[in-house]
């Protein structure tokens, strides 16, 4: 979603990037990263284009009626998000379901509602919980779960160095939540 602030937000980053780079020891004008700062900073605006956005424009009225009260489960649907103490990112999957009362949600939706709360500076355990909680608003579901698989750098490449950990959270809501069936329905459904 292109924003009008979108040229200033990166401008307002370049300064700060030059800094970093002088501040480490290196030279902001060698070959290598003369137009370092400027790249890193568009990255940073594309990484964080999630406050950017807001549900009701991404969802776009793509909500229709249907009679459907069954359980949908959309999985693996991948996710990169920053680490809001490192600023490093974690990479994932999402996997969401809900028991539509009334009402479904497109497809594609589900991704991007995904990726409007990840590309966000983050903490899994809250992303998880935001997925959830704008799935509910937007369908009026029943129940909805979101559980959300990930692998996070800064664990892996600093610290405990740990290649092989995988944190895993998940958020249920209403009858996904109250009903131990359904909610082993859908762990079993995204295994």
């Amino acid at each position: 979603m292109k924003n009008d602030t979108s040229t200033s937000i990166h401008e307002s980053l370049v300064p700060h990037y030059q800094a970093i780079i002088k501040n480490l020891g290196e030279d902001p004008q060698r070959e290598g990263l003369v137009d370092t700062p400027v790249r890193a900073a568009k990255a940073m605006e594309f990484l964080t284009q999630g406050y950017r956005q807001d549900l009701d424009t991404l969802v776009n009225g793509a909500v229709f009626t249907s009679d459907t009260d069954e359980l949908v489960i959309v999985k693996d649907i991948e996710l990169y998000s920053m680490c809001e103490h490192h600023l490093l990112p974690f990479i994932g999957k999402c996997h969401i379901g809900y028991l539509p009362k009334g009402k479904v949600l497109g497809l594609s939706k589900f991704a991007r509602i995904t990726d409007m709360f990840a590309r966000r500076l983050q903490i899994q355990e809250l992303l998880t919980k935001q997925i959830a909680e704008a799935v509910q608003e937007v369908t009026g579901a029943a129940g909805v779960a979101v559980v959300v698989e990930a692998r996070h750098l800064c664990m892996m490449m600093r610290g405990v160095e740990k290649q092989n950990s995988m944190m895993r959270t998940s958020v249920m809501l209403g009858q996904l939540r109250e009903s131990a069936t359904t909610r082993q329905e859908f762990l079993k459904l995204i295994d």
